[in-house]
């Protein structure tokens, strides 16, 4: 088995490092400066703007897009180290590289089952970061864990889809940048086999009837960068036809196809997270005293750091092991594997950084560190995408069947 980076990888780490040295860490606090002073929290601050441009100068651009015709054409194996390093700085560095959540999903959505059409009106402005998107699928009024419980309507009328039904925990919504929604709801709600029962569509935010009612918080925390998330409610909302991704009764395999590499994607950013955790224990150790002696020499902190430093190699080579076969047998003969990070990335990268903002002390849990913001991040993605007891479940059943079966 060969474990080093082939020459392209190697040359666009290299790059990407230098990237975050130069311009993407100097940029937080000015961010976050820049957006306290803006009218609304939700605008896009201006530095965003310059660190895009120096991105896309260097090459940095749509790295997670396979497809050589809008992508750079990497593989999952070759992005999975790219995007572990934009992950140590996650409200900046993915935006900035055209990579964040839910822009690529929908933008690889668009490109597999979308038209000639929607390709060229929607996934142009997304290719280029003019536009940002959402993604509507997760209800408040139903457990969205199981996707056959989604009560939104869409109901044909004459050369039209008209739209009813209640969402939230929207991504990208509450951004005035985002023009589109992918729009997931039951088109055939009696049909006997649940995943002919669902459709999408793609709908504009000016579209009337549409309405973004108000933002949700994480943990307190507001997503300002992935732009934001939003309870959205669609009251008899009409779109033509030609809306409509894919084929009617075709939204369950769509979103399980969008939700593969978005679930990998998530993973390898958060091996990012608990990289930048470890190197600030680091830091604090060396730096503080306590008891007479400094916390790297405490016993429990050198536990602590060397478990953190463990489990990150753990998780990096079934994440690696992950894109390798989504690569080489595609995402159904990958789906163990995925299912295996998205259980146990999360819940690991959330121990390390809880013991990361515990070293902080009260700075852990302030504005001053990154922390706690990066483990509401975290802890949150035990949630998105399936929680993790879903996957569990799934998972265990693959296992019992296969052990009984011999």
């Amino acid at each position: 088995m060969e474990f080093a980076f082939d020459d392209r990888t190697e040359e666009l780490r290299k790059r990407l490092h230098a990237f975050m040295d130069e311009h993407v860490y100097p940029a937080e606090a000015v961010a976050d400066e820049q957006r306290a002073a803006q009218e609304s929290p939700w605008h896009t601050p201006p530095i965003m703007a310059e660190l895009k441009a120096t991105a896309r100068r260097q090459g940095l651009w749509n790295l997670f897009l396979p497809d050589r015709t809008y992508g750079a054409g990497l593989t999952n194996l070759q992005y999975a180290p790219l995007a572990e390093i934009t992950g140590r700085s996650p409200q900046l560095a993915p935006t900035a590289l055209n990579c964040a959540a839910p822009d690529t999903g929908n933008m690889e959505v668009l490109t597999e089952f979308g038209s000639p059409e929607q390709r060229r009106q929607w996934l142009e402005p997304l290719l280029s970061g003019e536009i940002r998107s959402a993604f509507a699928m997760t209800e408040p009024d139903v457990a969205s864990s199981d996707a056959t419980n989604i009560e939104t309507r869409i109901e044909r009328d004459g050369d039209d889809y008209v739209i009813s039904g209640r969402k939230w925990y929207i991504s990208g919504a509450m951004n005035p940048d985002c023009k589109i929604f992918i729009v997931m709801g039951k088109t055939a709600p009696d049909a006997e086999d649940h995943r002919r029962q669902q459709s999408m569509v793609l709908v504009p935010r000016d579209t009337p009837g549409l309405e973004v009612r108000r933002a949700m918080r994480v943990y307190g925390y507001e997503d300002h960068y992935h732009g934001g998330h939003a309870e959205v409610v669609f009251d008899r909302v009409r779109v033509p036809q030609r809306n409509l991704i894919g084929e009617e009764g075709g939204g369950f395999a769509i979103a399980q196809a969008r939700l593969g590499p978005g679930r990998i994607h998530h993973c390898m950013r958060l091996i990012g997270m608990a990289e930048r955790g470890i190197e600030l224990m680091c830091r604090r150790a060396v730096d503080r005293t306590a008891f007479g002696k400094p916390l790297a020499q405490q016993g429990v902190v050198q536990e602590w750091i060397a478990d953190a430093r463990v489990a990150v190699e753990q998780l990096r080579l079934l994440v690696l092991k992950t894109a390798w076969l989504m690569d080489t047998v595609g995402n159904r003969g990958a789906h163990t594997e995925i299912q295996a990070i998205k259980i146990a990335v999360p819940r690991t990268v959330v121990s390390i950084l809880d013991r990361a903002v515990q070293l902080h002390g009260a700075g852990g849990v302030s504005q001053d560190f990154p922390l706690a913001e990066l483990w509401a991040g975290a802890r949150t993605l035990q949630l998105a995408d399936g929680p993790d007891e879903v996957h569990q479940r799934s998972l265990a059943r693959r296992e019992l069947k296969a052990q009984l079966s011999t």
